[in-house]
């Protein structure tokens, strides 16, 4: 980090009094000051930031003398700043506010905000790449002790100028709200502020726990803020059709609309006259996708985590060939809204099967299309903030000539089973989308000098107006005096131009000269050539009589700038007349991208993927052949072993699954999860064959992740994730619980874990999948024809009747097959991980020991000899009879231990029926 600014402050005691005397804002928000090209950060705020960015506190340095008085300060280069603030907003859901003094000394400002969910302010910094739309969300509930919750939520996308509300009934667990979140992928969430400590609102608390467990960022706001005085009046204003406001059935939503007010003060988009007129508010329906809860998000690996060593390791990770920005957010978006309409799964399913058939189609779209189209949903935005420029007039342009490359590769499909499908998709709108653009593509031909783009100058046509003609052709004739210039120094130095010598425009110094580092010895000792530079691709110089074109240059330049900024604003402006349209453009490309990428990742998967027969919802049963987890196959040295998998209502929807730890359970259930979700967003499947049903929604128990850190035990954390699988699931669901109970004690455990499995295939009757240890959970089989036994193969070596023979040796086969593991492996399993030796001898001999124990001595009948109730009860009273003439005769104190031992042997001695009775002699041999 040499290249890091130097701490250098005007009035540095100033401003150490002016920083001091700020609102803390707490550790949620970084301030960071705008110092021209550089930037700054103090207090806890450069601790943060040097603990973040630079790992070492080594580069935190006082501003002001004393290192007690004095304010810890860290600089960052543009380029640090930007990495910074794309890892606090994405990674550390932080707010960051940028401060600038734009006229001077001390009159520092707020002039930029940004938030998880709000990054308008900062989009340029962040170069618009993000993985999913920054999604924000507010939410206001209503909860009376004896009816449901209702849940209000008003959500906006920053990026595109449209309000969504929904309001619905909750239970006590708020699972419909967390689907919500997760179905959104909100980013941040505006939730109401409690009224503190001595009235802490259990509910709000409850909605704030799910909202961090779905890694969504929180912004508090007062109960104030959430009212619905004016939220009609802002509605009128902000919304296209201004009557509407008043006669959307969504007014009538009071909860979502206290929501839409709190969010629309917090994005403060009424501040910003050109939002007016320019929304939609539309109503989200919940039931529309497939639900998932934040344990099946992690089950699943739908998204990156934040340790993903390559980036197949998530699902979108893997699908995510997009070629654009958009496509990429509409990825994301569709992972987690998975479809429940059969009709529409099969209409991206022949979408994608066009693009899997034809392979130059795919190719074409890919390499020669896709990959030239910008984020348009940005360039949009630019227009409607005013932000944009000729250069943004010129890339939309750009994008409007490559439509005609579109519709011809797309007109050019010989199969005729395609090309309905095609045409209804892309083909006519963007036909009908290019028709619409046509006069704009005309007026940037007529107005822009699209020859000046070769030297990535965007300027209007000098023949467009008298003044910029005749300044023109100056600028013209000095550009040809900078040529002659150039060739009499290239020959003077004798240097071949443009191959070791070259005239460019420099961002710094303007037009002058650039010689390779290897050549530059050629200008040392001749006075004639002045030095401007010396940087990596060579060495910057320039002559007097260059010196003086480039002056009269930049002037003349600044003139025809000035004279044609006018002009430049009325084409910007009908440019942006444009952004619906350019907005239409931009869902059919990203859908067009989108189903690209998973016709792309189902050819060049190790094993071609297979379109899945897809079952009406509540029909039918789910049944995959040799069928892969799409990760896990992609990992290196991994030779992925299929599995068949088969969920029919009456006979197999409850599978227990049972075998060795590190077997595949955790593998084969989970796999049979993302299948079903691939299938929904109407990808192809890593399967020989597939037919599903369609699952409304997918709910996880899986491992205990990172509760702990937040102060719930394991088991705690357990039991949440199920009491929400119970309280959500329908019999159209899909359950898959990877271990259960383990955090309590055995029989507890197996007790919740019997219980739990019960109440699924009994009250639900959903298809569930169920990996555990718990082999007597394995005897459910017996009393319901729907469960099924299945386990994890291994195979072992040596004498396995012998098991105090050490040399046995497990090999996990990763193959799935009916039945019970009729064993555990967990010892074996220590020896592949090369336990010590002497520590595994003893686990083998205290599990025998344990063995022998619960045969034996097992009084209830759990494993080993059975007993009757009539053996029991009159074992313990005859048991009792005998302890108490024991007592009798031992009282008093007169007789010593062994005294006291002997009348004990002697009195059970001469008890013939005790002796016989077969649960006292288990006892006996304790």
């Amino acid at each position: 980090m040499s290249s890091r600014p130097e701490l250098k402050v005007d009035d540095e005691h100033g401003f150490i009094r002016f920083f001091k005397s700020l609102l803390d804002l707490g550790e949620d928000t970084v301030r960071i000051f705008d110092r021209g090209d550089w930037y700054t950060a103090h207090g806890e705020d450069a601790n943060f930031i040097a603990r973040t960015v630079y790992k070492t506190t080594s580069v935190v340095r006082q501003l002001g003398k004393s290192d007690h008085t004095g304010l810890p300060s860290v600089t960052m280069t543009v380029t640090v700043f930007r990495q910074f603030i794309r890892e606090a907003l994405f990674k550390l859901g932080k707010r960051v506010e940028i401060w600038a003094s734009p006229s001077g000394r001390m009159n520092w400002k707020i002039v930029k905000q940004a938030s998880p969910g709000n990054l308008q302010d900062v989009e340029d910094e962040l170069g618009g790449q993000f993985d999913g739309a920054p999604v924000i969300l507010a939410v206001k509930i209503s909860a009376k002790a004896t009816e449901a919750r209702t849940v209000g939520v008003c959500f906006a996308d920053a990026s595109v100028r449209e309000l969504g509300v929904s309001e619905f009934m909750d239970n006590d667990l708020y699972s419909n709200f967390e689907s919500l979140l997760i179905q959104l992928g909100a980013k941040e969430c505006v939730i109401q502020m409690d009224k503190g400590d001595k009235e802490k609102d259990p509910e709000l608390t409850k909605v704030k726990q799910i909202i961090e467990n779905c890694g969504v960022a929180i912004s508090e706001r007062s109960a104030a803020e959430f009212g619905t005085k004016d939220i009609e009046q802002d509605l009128a204003r902000l919304l296209k059709d201004e009557k509407s406001s008043t006669m959307l059935p969504q007014t009538d939503l009071k909860l979502a609309m206290g929501s839409a007010a709190a969010l629309i003060k917090y994005l403060g988009v009424l501040h910003d006259p050109s939002n007016f007129g320019q929304y939609q508010l539309y109503q989200h329906d919940l039931a529309q996708f497939m639900k998932l809860d934040a344990a099946a998000l992690k089950a699943l690996n739908l998204m990156p985590g934040a340790r993903d060593g390559s980036k197949t390791m998530s699902l979108y990770g893997l699908l995510n060939h997009c070629k654009t920005p958009v496509g990429s957010r509409l990825l994301s978006q569709w992972l987690k809204q998975p479809l429940m309409n059969r009709d529409e799964i099969v209409k991206r399913q022949q979408l994608v099967e066009a693009f899997v058939t034809d392979t130059e189609l795919r190719q074409t779209m890919q390499e020669e299309h896709l990959r030239s189209i910008p984020d348009l949903y940005r360039l949009s935005k630019r227009f409607q903030r005013s932000k944009a420029t000729l250069e943004d007039v010129v890339r939309t342009y750009q994008v409007i000539i490559r439509l005609p490359g579109f519709l011809g590769t797309l007109e050019g499909v010989m199969d005729e089973a395609y090309r309905d499908p095609l045409d209804e998709a892309y083909t006519n709108k963007l036909r009908e989308i290019s028709d619409s653009l046509g006069k704009l593509q005309e007026m940037v031909e007529t107005t822009v000098d699209l020859d000046a783009l070769d030297n990535h100058e965007f300027i209007i046509k000098p023949e467009f107006d008298d003044g910029l003609r005749i300044i023109r052709k100056k600028l013209d004739k000095l550009r040809s005096d900078m040529n002659r210039e150039f060739a009499d120094a290239a020959d003077d130095l004798g240097q071949e131009r443009d191959k070791k010598i070259f005239l460019e425009n420099h961002k710094v110094h303007g037009w002058c000269m650039r010689l390779t580092r290897t050549e530059a010895g050629c200008i040392r000792n001749k006075s004639t050539y002045q030095e401007c530079s010396t940087q990596k691709n060579g060495v910057y110089f320039t002559t007097k009589t260059l010196q003086g074109f480039r002056r009269e240059f930049d002037q003349l330049s600044q003139n025809y700038n000035r004279t044609q900024s006018s002009l430049a604003s009325e084409v910007i402006g009908v440019a942006a007349s444009y952004c619906p349209v350019l907005e239409k453009l931009a869902a059919v490309l990203a859908h067009l991208d989108v189903i690209v990428a998973f016709a792309h990742c189902s050819v060049h998967a190790p094993i071609s993927y297979v379109r899945p027969k897809i079952h009406p919802r509540g029909e039918g049963k789910t049944v995959l052949t040799e069928a892969r987890h799409p990760c896990m196959e992609m990992q290196d040295d991994v030779q992925f072993i299929t599995n068949d998998v088969k969920l029919t209502r009456d006979t197999s929807s409850f599978l227990i699954i049972t075998g060795p730890n590190m077997g595949g359970k955790s593998t084969y259930i989970r796999q049979i999860g993302v299948v079903a979700l691939m299938a929904q967003i109407g990808c192809f499947v890593p399967c020989a064959e597939a037919e599903l049903t369609i699952f409304d929604s997918i709910l996880a128990r899986v491992g205990a992740s990172d509760s702990q850190l937040k102060g719930v035990s394991t088991f705690m954390a357990e039991m949440l994730e199920t009491a929400n699988i119970l309280k959500s699931a329908t019999a159209e669901s899909l359950i898959i619980i990877d271990e259960l109970g383990r955090g309590t004690s055995t029989y507890d455990g197996f007790g919740l874990a019997w219980a739990i499995s019960e109440h699924i295939v009994r009250e639900i009757g959903c298809f569930a999948l169920f990996a555990t240890h718990f082999h007597e959970l394995t005897a459910l089989a017996d009393q319901y024809p729907q469960v099924r036994n299945l386990h994890v193969t291994a195979h072992i070596s040596g004498t396995g009747a012998d098991k105090n023979n050490d040399k046995r040796e497990v090999t996990l086969l990763y193959k799935v097959d009916e039945g019970i593991c009729d064993q555990s492996f967990g010892i074996h399993v220590a020896e592949l991980v090369r336990f010590p030796n002497k520590v595994v001898r003893m686990a083998k001999r205290k599990a025998d020991e344990l063995e022998d124990f619960t045969t034996k001595h097992d009084a209830t009948g759990g494993l080993g000899v059975q007993y009757s109730k009539k053996d029991v009860e009159e074992g313990s009273a005859l048991l009792k009879e005998v302890l108490v003439k024991w007592k009798g005769e031992v009282e008093g104190g007169r007789m010593s231990r062994e005294e006291m031992v002997a009348k004990m042997k002697e009195l059970v001695g001469r008890d013939e029926r005790l002796l016989a009775n077969p649960f006292f002699q288990s006892v006996k041999a304790l």
